[in-house]
């Protein structure tokens, strides 16, 4: 019996609509600490299933800027809960869906937000991946299908992202080169 659900939906437009208010509300508080923020992870993939689960890197020049980042964005309902175990990312977590905070009391959809430098491995990894998959529409059908499999199939949510590894790998190979 499965334990955690993982629900893969076709693409949704709506994806890069939140994103791109999200981004604003995200980027208008943070302003020049910031390089810009990106739409990484399977919604940022048009056409691509995905779980509904928007994920953000706000990309940083350098640490130096992070303090007053974690801050700002604890002004508008993120906690930092630090790296999980990935050098040089921090992740931030929301207490309810109206996060981030902002005048017209959104409830937003779900999402992961993190911040990174620019030289970040994991934000490299992520936009390789990304892009590769745009540019590469066998590939982004491939890994869809993988997708569905896994999500039938996957007894938790570490199984499904355990199935995915050796497939994100090998397009990683090629993206990085």
């Amino acid at each position: 019996m499965k334990s955690d659900i993982i629900t893969i939906e076709a693409y949704n437009p709506k994806w890069k609509e939140s994103f791109q208010q999200l981004k604003e509300v995200i980027g208008s508080k943070l302003g020049d600490l910031i390089l810009r923020v990106e739409h990484v992870g399977s919604t940022s993939v048009e056409g691509l299933s995905a779980k509904p689960l928007i994920d953000l890197d706000v990309v940083i020049p350098n640490r130096k800027v992070l303090p007053e980042v974690i801050e700002k964005l604890s002004e508008i309902g993120y906690l930092h809960v630090g790296d999980q175990g990935i050098k040089g990312r921090e992740a931030f977590k929301r207490a309810n869906s109206a996060v981030p905070l902002d005048e017209k009391h959104t409830m937003w959809m779900a999402h992961h937000l993190y911040v990174c430098t620019e030289d970040n491995e994991e934000l490299k990894r992520h936009l390789a991946f990304r892009d590769y998959l745009r540019a590469n529409p066998d590939t982004c059908l491939a890994y869809e299908k993988l997708k569905h499999e896994l999500a039938g199939t996957s007894p938790d949510r570490d199984a499904y992202t355990d199935g995915k590894e050796a497939f994100v790998l090998s397009i990683l190979q090629k993206a990085l080169k």
